[in-house]
């Protein structure tokens, strides 16, 4: 059986059901749905019954006056989609967070210690730093980062930090120390240590492509503004 109020219909399993239910419930069935009783005798709800093709019962009412006021919105069409008054936990929307919006920032990586730069730069591509961070959303920002050969690290991990990588044939492993691939491919240091400390998955798919890195002072992306990333980490300077 269905209930038609308005626009919007209610299932109930069957007429049978609904008779059965109806005679146990003294005339008064109760939807689970609705959570209000609907006294199918009473002669003030004008009603009109009829039988589909499926044979199910249906019900239209045209008096919502039996429709309390914190539910009538179920019945209206100019709420057909209904409020959503479920979720009252605030969640970002697609115009929170646009490409063209978001903020560039730029660091010098001179001198810097790798891990702590990377932290830093994953914090603000992540957007960890703004109270609007919603850990499923892209809410970050953009970060360039120059004089990608200038990285330090602190120790022996200059000559002990080895790089892997596989050709995906028998024997096909390469391993390099962090010297050779900074000689070699000085961005690749930085791209391996935030894309570490980015989601696996998707979203840090989508969030590696916001980090820009370069060798040397040069960069191409003038037009974008960049201002200078904010550092709190005092300890993220080599000593020399």
């Amino acid at each position: 059986m269905a209930l038609f109020c308005a626009s919007t219909s209610l299932t109930f399993p069957s007429s049978s059901a609904l008779s059965s239910f109806t005679s146990r419930s003294n005339g008064n069935p109760k939807s689970p749905f609705v959570g209000f009783q609907v006294a199918l005798s009473n002669p003030s709800i004008r009603t009109n019954f009829r039988t589909n093709s499926r044979g199910t019962f249906q019900v239209r009412c045209q008096d919502l006056s039996v429709v309390p006021l914190d539910q009538r919105w179920m019945f209206e069409e100019s709420e057909a989609d209904g409020p959503d008054i479920w979720n009252k936990t605030w969640y970002p929307k697609a115009a929170d967070h646009v490409n063209t919006d978001k903020t560039w920032y730029i660091v010098d990586a001179t001198d810097k210690i790798l891990g702590r730069l990377a932290s830093t730069i994953a914090i603000h591509i992540r957007g960890k730093n703004l109270a609007t961070y919603t850990p499923s959303v892209d809410m970050g920002a953009f970060v360039i980062v120059v004089n990608a050969e200038k990285v330090a690290v602190s120790g022996k991990k200059r000559t002990q930090k080895v790089y892997r990588r596989h050709s995906g044939r028998p024997g096909g492993m390469k391993v390099e120390t962090f010297a050779q691939l900074q000689q070699r491919i000085p961005e690749r240091i930085i791209e391996h240590a935030v894309r570490g400390m980015l989601p696996k998955g998707r979203l840090g798919r989508q969030l590696f492509n916001h980090l820009k890195v370069y060798k040397g002072p040069d960069h191409p992306h003038q037009a974008q503004k960049p201002v200078e990333l904010p550092i709190r980490d005092k300890r993220i300077q080599l000593q020399r």
